[in-house]
C-alpha cells in the first residue's frame, strides 16, 4: 500500500505547488484547472481556474495531490490542524533544506532540532496554511 497526501486550497493549490515544486523538484504529473472540467465553463470566471487536480511526485514512490474547493459547488474549506504531511528526509541537510524551504513565510510550530526520542524534528504550517513535519531518525 502507498500513501499519497491529497491536500485542499482555497483557490491558490496553484501557487503553493509552484513553492512545492521549487522545494522539491520534478514535474508535475497533472495540473488540470476547473475550466477544463466538463461543464467547467459554467462555473464563475473566478473559479474556472482554479485546480481541479495537480500531482507532484516527491519522493521515489509518494505523490503530491491537490485541489482547490469549489464554494459555488458547495464546497467550502477549513484551515485547521486536523492532519499534517510528514516528510521523513534521509539526511539532517535535507531536512533542514525542507524546513527552511516549505517554512518560509509560514508559522513555525516547532523549529528544527534534537527530540527526546532521538530524531531530528520540526513542524510549522507554510503559509497557504497546511500543516508539515519534518523528522529525520538519527543513524544509531
Amino acid at each position: 500500500m502507498k500513501v499519497h497526501p491529497y491536500l485542499n486550497f482555497n483557490g491558490n493549490a496553484q501557487e503553493a505547488f509552484e513553492l512545492y515544486k521549487t522545494v522539491f523538484g520534478g514535474e508535475y504529473m497533472a495540473n488540470m484547472k476547473m475550466k477544463d472540467a466538463p461543464g467547467g465553463d459554467k462555473l464563475p470566471k473566478d473559479e474556472q481556474n482554479y485546480t481541479m487536480h495537480i500531482c507532484l511526485p516527491i519522493g521515489q514512490d509518494t505523490l503530491l495531490m491537490a485541489s482547490d474547493c469549489v464554494e459555488s459547488m458547495g464546497q467550502k474549506l477549513t484551515l485547521g490542524n486536523q492532519s499534517y504531511v510528514m516528510l521523513c528526509p534521509d539526511s539532517r541537510a535535507e531536512a533542514d533544506r525542507l524546513f527552511k524551504g516549505l517554512s518560509e513565510g509560514g508559522k513555525i510550530e516547532m523549529p528544527m532540532d534534537d527530540m527526546f526520542w532521538g530524531d531530528y524534528f520540526g513542524s510549522f504550517r507554510d503559509r497557504f496554511g497546511i500543516q508539515w513535519m519534518i523528522n529525520f531518525t538519527n543513524p544509531q
